[in-house]
């Protein structure tokens, strides 16, 4: 049960027996108010046991101990920005906060999720995902949040085999002891006949019904939080609780995660840049996924990387193309690149593991962000506002030249500045803070995209101090909005768009007769007498009948946009370069092995 749950208990029976005594005094003393509160007391407790509201509170009570002991339920750093009770409970709780010299409060958090378990490390995984949320430098300390946990036994992962495969003869030989254990599940090391060495990714046993509990209580948490701050809405925690649990579920089936590497090893092969492992489908379930065993060197490993030959500029514009490309031309992207989950191998290809987080944009989001990134490169700002417009990031009542300036603001500082210079980090920060100042409603998927832009960012600076991701990224960009936006697009897609009005005329003459029909039924329905102009039905048939033929020979409302660059100014870019990296002789280390600072979701 733990301390918590001892204080929690002892707390309630206390409570039960003081009720108790003041309920028996009414009977001497005739207070009959004494016995109203005892029973109102009774039946709230009642309400909660059923509910499960009890069990949330005592969950969250150990949250919330364990985050005052780490320090960052009120953080002393922010001391001087509290107000005058915060202060107070500071100084109160300080008693209970185990000092930390030294560490910041991104990674105090951190070790205090790690000591919370399982469903709090995917929550701080996802918060990393937030730095509109907690703001940027915390969300880089938590994508370094260490998913690691002791390892269940051999045995209890034989059972999962033969429950989930039937056995595991004839399908594994020499299955090993686990060669890395996370959160959510375990890897190990197995032999099949005719094929050679795989990965075998397992589930940890009864995690399922340990994250529902959590996540119902911190659902419960963010519904309290968003009922009483309004500032917090903007923010829509209960919808970021729904996602992250949404997120678990896809987690607690293998076989989703398995898709999802099958999908992006598709779209990884187009390009070259980045290579992932193949899923063995005869031998995966729900709890159970199979994969190549990838002999490699985690990008974390500077001197290994260096031992092995590997050229560190070419790897860091690898990571950052192949990330692009994937997000930019077909709209799903890895978004948890860090540096655990790249693989330099033994056959010099950069591999990428670990599927567990995937990212997702429409094609119109792709356009705005293209013609965004495009608009900095060019530094015409009026066209990044009026794209912000046009998705419908910034309301109505701001103006496209207000916007506009705010985006010079963010744009000019890192013009013509060496890439040393410029961090994204930075960049991010600042988009966020005019994201707030002008009320915008942040798309999740695309603050999932920004801050695995930071991510990619952090580790090509890592692999290479002096690496240019606007350079590395200028290829990739410029290939979509020539194929894109260029004049073939525009003709293509004017082309498509009169294929569809002549559709919607086609069905014209059908779609009035139905309007026509439901029209009678009103006229039959409602008193003729008590209609107005506006309520008759030839009116509204004219009506729609002219707003259907508008749309037909208007349709396409994803047309072109404003004054789209001439492919004249665009220098038609070569393709990447994507050839393969130098080949070396070193021994590869594990696929799924633990990163010094890792992020990812599953090992």
């Amino acid at each position: 049960m733990g301390l918590v749950g001892l204080v929690f208990w002892f707390s309630l029976l206390l409570a039960f027996l003081l009720g108790l005594l003041i309920g028996l005094s009414t009977v001497v003393s005739g207070i009959a108010i004494w016995t109203a509160v005892f029973l109102g007391f009774v039946i709230l407790v009642l309400i909660g046991v059923f509910t499960g509201v009890v069990g949330h509170i005592r969950r969250l009570l150990r949250v919330a101990l364990t985050l005052v002991r780490y320090d960052v339920l009120l953080p002393a750093e922010y001391y001087d920005s509290y107000s005058t009770s915060l202060q107070a409970a500071h100084t109160a709780l300080s008693i209970f906060a185990k000092r930390r010299r030294g560490k910041s409060v991104g990674e105090r958090l951190a070790r205090a999720l790690e000591r919370l378990g399982p469903a709090y490390v995917k929550v701080g995984q996802f918060l990393a995902t937030r730095p509109d949320m907690i703001g940027v430098k915390t969300a880089q300390e938590l994508g370094r949040l260490k998913d690691r946990l002791p390892p269940f036994s051999r045995t209890e992962a034989l059972d999962t085999i033969n429950k989930e495969l039937g056995g595991t003869e004839g399908l594994f030989a020499g299955i090993s002891e686990a060669m890395a254990a996370a959160s959510i599940a375990q890897v190990h090391q197995a032999i099949v006949p005719r094929h050679g060495v795989v990965a075998i990714k397992i589930l940890r046993p009864r995690i399922e019904r340990k994250l529902a509990h959590e996540m119902a209580a911190l659902r419960f948490l963010a519904r309290c939080i968003e009922f009483f701050s309004k500032r917090s809405r903007r923010l829509e925690p209960v919808q970021f609780i729904d996602t992250v649990a949404s997120a678990m579920e896809r987690e607690l089936d293998l076989r989703l995660e398995a898709g999802a590497a099958a999908e992006f090893r598709e779209v990884a092969e187009k390009d070259g840049y980045l290579t992932v492992p193949n899923i063995d489908w005869s031998r995966s379930s729900k709890r159970v996924m199979t994969l190549d065993w990838i002999d490699g060197t985690p990008l974390t490993d500077a001197k290994a990387l260096d031992k092995a030959g590997a050229n560190r500029s070419e790897l860091a514009i690898a990571v950052t193309r192949g990330f692009l490309a994937a997000a930019l031309d077909y709209g799903f992207f890895h978004a948890d690149m860090h540096e655990g989950n790249l693989m330099y191998g033994k056959d010099s290809k950069l591999w990428i593991v670990d599927f567990g987080i995937m990212g997702r944009i429409g094609h119109k989001e792709r356009r705005y962000l293209a013609e965004i990134l495009y608009g900095f490169h060019r530094r015409d700002y009026r066209r990044v506002a009026e794209v912000h417009q046009e998705a419908g990031y910034v309301p109505e009542k701001f103006t496209i030249e207000e916007f506009a300036q705010a985006m010079r603001a963010i744009g000019e500082p890192i013009f013509g500045k060496t890439a040393d210079s410029i961090s994204m980090a930075r960049l991010l920060l600042q988009l966020f803070d005019v994201s707030h100042m002008f009320g915008m409603h942040l798309r999740p998927e695309l603050v999932l995209l920004q801050k695995t832009m930071v991510q990619v960012e952090g580790v090509a600076r890592a692999l290479d101090p002096q690496h240019d991701m606007w350079a590395a990224s200028r290829p990739i960009v410029e290939r979509w909005v020539q194929r894109e936006l260029g004049a073939e697009a525009i003709a293509k897609r004017g082309i498509d768009e009169v294929a569809v009005g002549f559709q919607a005329l086609r069905r014209l003459p059908e779609t009035l007769t139905m309007i026509e029909a439901a029209a009678r039924k009103v006229a039959i329905e409602a008193p003729r007498h008590e209609r107005k102009w506006y309520e008759m039905p030839a009116v509204w048939i004219a009506l729609l009948g002219g707003a259907i033929i508008a749309l037909a020979l208007t349709s396409g409302g994803d047309s072109a946009p404003r004054q789209p660059p001439p492919t004249s100014a665009i220098e038609t870019p070569a393709q990447p370069d994507a050839r393969p990296l130098p080949q070396v002789d070193s021994q590869a280390d594990l696929l799924v092995s633990e990163p010094e600072t890792p992020a990812g979701t599953t090992p």
